[in-house]
């Protein structure tokens, strides 16, 4: 039980300490204040997915749907007349047109400006990664002295860099291999949601987690840190990133679909700032040292995804041998 109890301690600390680094906005000021490029693309995330996409989904509920139901009512009270209704087929029609007309703004606005947001912000996101990390000043990875090989990044200097043609194929296969497993994981994301009882609490902490791992991602890869490392730094410290990928969750859980998407978008960039200028892994490492290295223990958060991912992509590498095979023997 003692034990029990110290883990429970240091995974509350982390969890605390993962907290409070998400909500260290202030970096965001700063780094913008330093980079003019990085001030106008976020910017431009907010003016995108907050005055176009949130401001539209505003003028709808807001504007649109009450002027419809002003023209197109569907109750007799709204017409000034009582039950029984001599217009009642008439109201049903209304009621058609209007759903019909109110479905016909989300096909030929709200749909084309989802796909044109989520494509555009991407991009964007990338490069307020970029600007952001130009603007620390960092062109090497921050990584703590390594007090255990299983708990903590290796040092820069173990750090593989690949080069030529062959370091070219193992980065394209790393980052096939990191599409697939974030994309089965957000399938897991979303299939905890139906579990009975527990599944929303799953949900929350699950998507905690992938949101922190995508704020944190950027860096790394602007770090030239290996997937393999990430993994292992990530899961091995899954407390300390469970707590940082709280308040972007808390911001969108509680909204409808579309909604969560457009408060996401403006918020992200401001985590991947905040990821960004984070030193995460000495704020990790001092508590370690605290702890005389005693760790939490690795927890496996990837590994229903990486199972998949790796069966996927033996089945890619079955499937192009034999066709190998076949061709030779053409």
């Amino acid at each position: 039980m003692g034990v029990l109890r110290s883990k429970l301690g240091q995974a509350l600390l982390l969890w605390f300490e993962g907290f409070r680094e998400a909500c260290c906005l202030h970096r965001v000021f700063i780094l913008c204040h330093r980079s003019r490029k990085l001030l106008i693309r976020t910017g431009q995330c907010f003016l995108l997915n907050g005055l176009i996409f949130l401001g539209s989904i505003f003028v709808l509920k807001s504007v649109v749907i009450p002027t419809l139901q002003w023209i197109l009512p569907d109750h007799c009270s709204q017409l000034g007349f009582q039950e029984p209704c001599p217009f009642g087929g008439i109201l049903k029609f209304y009621s058609f047109l209007r759903h019909g007309l109110i479905q016909l703004f989300y096909v030929l606005w709200f749909y084309p400006l989802y796909v044109f947001s989520l494509i555009l912000s991407n991009i964007w996101y990338n490069d307020v990664a970029k600007y952001g990390f130009a603007a620390m000043g960092r062109h090497e990875p921050t990584v703590p002295e390594p007090s255990s090989q299983k708990d903590t990044l290796q040092n820069p200097a173990y750090i593989d860099k690949h080069a030529g043609l062959g370091g070219i194929v193992i980065g394209i296969g790393e980052q096939v291999y990191s599409v697939l497993l974030l994309s089965f994981f957000f399938l897991e994301v979303y299939a905890t949601g139906f579990i009975p009882y527990i599944g929303k609490a799953l949900n929350f902490l699950l998507l905690s987690w992938m949101y922190a791992y995508y704020c944190f991602e950027y860096k790394w890869n602007f770090s030239e840190l290996g997937l393999d490392k990430r993994l292992d730094f990530f899961e091995s410290n899954w407390a300390f990133f469970a707590g940082f990928g709280n308040p972007c969750v808390l911001a969108i859980f509680f909204f409808s679909p579309l909604v969560s998407y457009g408060v996401m978008a403006i918020l992200f960039p401001l985590f991947v700032l905040t990821a960004t200028g984070s030193e995460a892994e000495q704020v990790i490492d001092s508590r370690r040292r605290k702890w005389k290295g005693a760790g939490l223990g690795r927890l496996p958060i990837f590994y229903a995804a990486d199972t998949l991912s790796l069966w996927v992509l033996s089945l890619i590498s079955l499937k192009s041998r034999g066709q190998t095979q076949s061709n030779k023997a053409l």
